[in-house]
């Protein structure tokens, strides 16, 4: 192995290093990210796509210079790894659709069309729930009784644009990407840790959106209100903390 391939496997290692480690924990504890979210889950799938390449790519110099007389043996371990990445991959998608057929077939039996948003129904919950379902061109918004008979149109129209944003964004896509991620290295803590701040970013990326129709001090009143959606209590607070130091300021 010549000294420039050594020198490529060596930066590949400290790369993929980095990525694992220090950069993903450095930019978790950044407070940026709440103020530009899209351009930290830009950051964050930057860190997973790079991270995932130089994995390989160390994984298969180190091959190369542990069996430089066999090529095609010295891949097998990056080779492996990438199927290992992709199948996991392929997995959660399968899962994803799924739950989200057998999640649209019990909507259908148990809430409502409401009478004048369109794609929208109704559960007949007491809860203030908000969250959306996405099927490309037919995706639903699903609210609860609740939630319409707590807020006013406004703090409604707020919530509703919130959702929809999730769907016109694409953000299932992130989600099960990694989620994916996570669950092929469960025993990895920044694949979890990866998963939970991009759950958020995406909540707080959904309100930045909806800002550009609603009034901030609407959806603060909105974001404090609404328990929000299934997910990690974290998340919520966050968007809670974030949205309550906003109505107070547009408050004084």
């Amino acid at each position: 192995m010549t000294l420039a391939e050594l020198a490529a496997a060596a930066a590949l290692i400290l790369v993929a290093v980095l990525l694992a480690w220090p950069v993903p924990i450095l930019l978790s504890r950044a407070a940026w990210p709440a103020r530009a979210p899209g351009w930290a889950l830009l950051l964050w799938q930057l860190i997973a796509v790079a991270g995932g390449f130089s994995m390989i790519g160390a994984l298969w110099l180190v091959g190369l210079a542990l069996l430089p007389q066999w090529p095609l043996l010295a891949a097998l371990p990056a080779a492996a790894l990438a199927a290992y990445l992709l199948v996991h991959l392929g997995i959660t998608i399968v899962q994803f659709e799924r739950q989200r057929r057998r999640h649209l077939a019990l909507l259908q039996l148990l809430s409502a069309p409401h009478p004048t948003h369109a794609r929208t129904r109704v559960l007949d919950d007491a809860a203030p729930v908000a969250y959306c379902l996405p099927r490309g061109i037919g995706s639903v918004t699903v609210l609860s009784q609740g939630l319409l008979d707590g807020l006013d149109q406004d703090e409604l129209a707020a919530v509703i644009a919130h959702e929809r944003a999730h769907v016109e964004q694409r953000h299932e896509v992130l989600l099960v990407a990694f989620k994916a991620w996570r669950d092929a290295l469960p025993w990895f803590p920044i694949a979890a840790r990866a998963e939970s701040e991009v759950a958020a970013l995406v909540e707080m990326r959904a309100d930045d959106s909806a800002r550009r129709t609603t009034r901030d001090e609407v959806l603060a009143r909105a974001i404090l209100r609404v328990a929000g959606p299934a997910g990690p209590a974290e998340h919520a607070s966050s968007r809670r903390d974030r949205h309550r130091d906003r109505f107070l300021r547009l408050s004084f």
